[in-house]
């Protein structure tokens, strides 16, 4: 009978009620006990138990009833004050997994930043320490990974309690379900799995219906990101038992695949047709919007991800398409919520967001009439409604404006803007080579941290000759920097000698030192300025209507990063040692949020490369206008500032790395820098002084435009590399992650 006992008192306590997160961490503490006594006590991680006291994740049996016989004891123990005791109400809930962290509620649009003065801005962006981490959310109740049954579902309208930290509409009734569903088909029955763990039944029949449910029952959708902008489209995920159910192919073909579409004939589209949707200009593809045109503020617009027609590419998405339903909606929950509903690609979706945050037109209200309409004029601060031809100079090559230039004319230096990323490398030192490692180092959200209070064009170049350099005024430059010499530069207000032979030029995407006048972006020039050399452009194209235009995209980028970071345990105010050992194996600790991670990073990279998007096929011929130009983000101007600021603050953080330590990188690629060292860590190198770095150098954290350990091989694996392939100046950080070298990383 006492078998019988225990196995009824182990039942309830599977069951049990626990207490809120902040009385579990309470009672904890009133006893003097560490999260890591309490995890040893449980046999479980320390961040296991880090993640019950913060909300993020829910204890499961057997750990559970251990716990709850912990905190029932710790109770007696310690009563919680009347006044919160009052306040305390126990949190039932069911076993779920502990992979499902709390989906976080949306920020509203981060404030321009009151950073550096603009004069200023290009000097400081990634040294600034003090981005504050974004507020803490309140945790959400997990979503179970299993499929639910008839019973778990809800139809929309059904009356349901709403948790903390529900993502995506929780303050407008409109979108109370969030801003995405997956739709998946189970025993028959069509299912919406939406975010937080709510799955819904979907009583349409046909792909027309379904839309029609999605815009008039399914209450999905999300707020806008800026007062003048518009709601986010409600975001359809369709599985391929969803495809096949309303009558699409699971997969594309080859043809299919190349136009990116189904064909115009396709019963589908004939569906929608009968049923008067329409469809944008790509068609019904990978990423398909389906609308009607707009009735004064009445939108209809529904848009479709199809993960079988590599919608979610898994260059940028990981294995995000083959997740199940559940686990899908709370990745795609997640980046919703924290950056915004996918609108297409992470690089799409990175130009979206820049345009959800500065629309380019506005409401005003007619003064005879008293209805809204349209404004005549753009919103200030954005790029309007209107696309704007760049410079001949920062013009790609196949561009109209050059299409009088000669065939197989090839432009130099004085002729094209060409403003990249750093690709360059040295052979070591003698001394080098007798030191015992090559460490990488990689600076987080590098190009975000660019963006960084930078002064970008908002309206037409205009060209001047002769002009007097203007750090303040974004443009491209036609400048012979050529005389600066890198063995003796300004750092700060003092003069300091280096080895110029080690540095990399920072003019140049390969480090040469130029050889006479050239284009450059306003931040190459200023830095010139900076390290004390003269600059006397001969012409420019300027932009005198400007602004920080990628300030709040960058903060919401930044936030968004910072706070899916710290779900995985990486806070950004670590000391140098602890966010090293939190880094080393982040990406284990949940393997969803780190699909989140990198759909941000992808996010960023793909946003500024869309701002000089080439030709995409569709019968382009060299000197015709292609269909990108005809967007107000089809912006190469903007693109090159931030990419020569992004080279520029790596470089500044080496100079004063080296005038302190007289350290020099061996490779850079992008925003990697590879140092020889007698340590494998960064602290074996890097001159913190009692947990401080050097001001201005590389500091380890997890903030844009600090740097984090991107790997270590040893000095010998370099040599090795470099004699395999006779290449004395093989770039060694682009395998410095992982020591894999291929005939490609040699340019072969």
């Amino acid at each position: 009978m006492s078998e019988l006992f225990d196995a009824v008192d182990a039942l309830l306590a599977s069951r049990a009620t626990l207490p809120p997160p902040a009385e579990r961490k309470r009672l904890r503490a009133a006893h003097g006990l560490t999260i890591d006594e309490v995890a040893t006590a449980l046999k479980v991680r320390r961040a296991t138990v880090s993640g019950w006291e913060s909300g993020k994740t829910e204890p499961r049996p057997p750990e559970r009833d251990a716990y709850a016989r912990l905190l029932d004891k710790l109770a007696e123990l310690y009563p919680a004050p009347a006044a919160v005791a009052d306040a305390v109400v126990p949190v039932p809930d069911a076993a779920v997994p502990a992979t499902f962290a709390a989906v976080p509620a949306p920020a509203e649009a981060p404030p321009l930043s009151t950073g550096p003065a603009p004069e200023a801005a290009v000097m400081t962006a990634t040294e600034n320490t003090q981005t504050p981490a974004p507020a803490p959310v309140a945790a959400r109740r997990p979503a179970s990974t299993t499929r639910p049954t008839s019973s778990t579902s809800r139809r929309p309208g059904a009356k349901k309690a709403a948790p903390a930290g529900t993502p995506a509409g929780e303050s407008d009734p409109r979108f109370e379900n969030g801003p995405l569903a997956v739709v998946d088909v189970e025993d028959g029955k069509v299912l919406a799995y939406c975010v937080g763990g709510l799955v819904l039944d979907v009583p349409a029949k046909s792909h027309p219906s379904l839309v029609d449910w999605t815009l008039k029952e399914a209450k999905l959708g999300q707020p806008k990101l800026s007062g003048p902008g518009r709601p986010a489209d409600p975001l359809i995920v369709l599985t391929e038992a969803a495809c096949e159910r309303y009558g699409l192919p699971v997969s594309l073909t080859e043809e299919e695949k190349h136009a990116g579409r189904i064909p115009e004939g396709h019963k589908v589209i004939k569906q929608l047709t009968r049923a008067e949707w329409k469809l944008t200009k790509r068609g019904f593809g990978p990423w398909a919007r389906i609308y009607r045109p707009a009735q004064g503020s009445d939108r209809q617009c529904v848009q479709l991800c199809i993960p079988s027609w590599n919608a979610l590419d898994a260059r940028f998405w990981g294995d995000a398409a083959q997740l199940p339903p559940a686990e899908l909606a709370r990745v795609l929950g997640v980046y919703a919520s924290r950056v915004m509903t996918p609108r297409g690609s992470t690089a799409v979706t990175g130009l979206e967001l820049m345009t959800a945050l500065h629309p380019p037109t506005h409401a005003v209200r007619d003064e005879e009439t008293g209805v809204l309409r349209q404004a005549e004029t753009k919103t200030p601060g954005s790029l309007g409604t209107d696309p704007v031809d760049c410079a001949p100079c920062e013009a790609p090559d196949g561009h109209p404006l050059l299409k009088d230039l000669p065939r197989f004319h090839v432009r130099g230096p004085a002729e094209k803007l060409f403003e990249e990323a750093y690709d360059w490398a040295r052979p070591m030192t003698d001394a080098e080579c007798t030191l015992r490692y090559l460490v990488g180092l990689d600076v987080n959200m590098a190009f975000a941290a660019g963006a960084n209070g930078l002064n970008v064009g908002l309206g037409e170049p205009t060209h001047v000759k002769n002009p007097v350099f203007d750090p303040k005024l974004p443009g491209s430059w036609l400048v012979d920097l050529s005389h600066v010499d890198l063995s003796r530069v300004k750092v700060g207000k003092e003069w300091v000698e280096l080895d110029g032979s080690l540095l990399p030029s920072p003019f140049t995407p390969k480090g040469d030192r130029p050889t006479g006048p050239a284009w450059y972006a306003t931040p190459t020039v200023a830095y010139a300025q900076e390290l004390g050399y003269d600059v006397a452009p001969v012409e420019a194209w300027v932009r005198y209507e400007n602004g920080r235009y990628l300030d709040g995209w960058y903060g919401r980028l930044r936030d968004a990063y910072l706070a899916t970071m710290a779900d995985l345990g990486v806070d950004a105010d670590l000391s140098p040692e602890d966010f090293l050992a939190a880094m080393d194996g982040y990406k284990e600790r949940d393997p969803e949020l780190t699909i989140v991670v990198s759909a941000i990073k992808a996010t960023v990279k793909g946003g500024l490369g869309k701002l000089r998007e080439r030709p995409r096929g569709e019968g382009w011929r060299p000197g015709e206008r292609w269909r990108a130009l005809e967007r107000p983000t089809w912006r190469p101007d903007i693109r090159a500032a931030v990419i020569s600021r992004t080279r520029i603050n790596l470089h500044r953080k080496i100079v004063k790395h080296a005038a302190f330590t007289g350290q020099y990188p061996i490779a850079i690629l992008s925003d990697c820098v590879v140092y020889a060292a007698n340590g494998p860590s960064p602290l074996d190198f890097l001159p913190y002084r009692e947990g401080k770095p050097l001001p201005g150098g590389f500091k380890l954290g997890i903030n844009p435009g600090l740097v984090k350990h991107e790997g270590t091989q040893s000095v010998l694996w370099g040599e090795e590399v470099r004699e395999r392939f006779n290449a004395p100046e093989l770039n060694l950080a682009r395998s410095i992650k992982d020591g894999t070298v291929t005939d490609t990383d040699n340019g072969e």
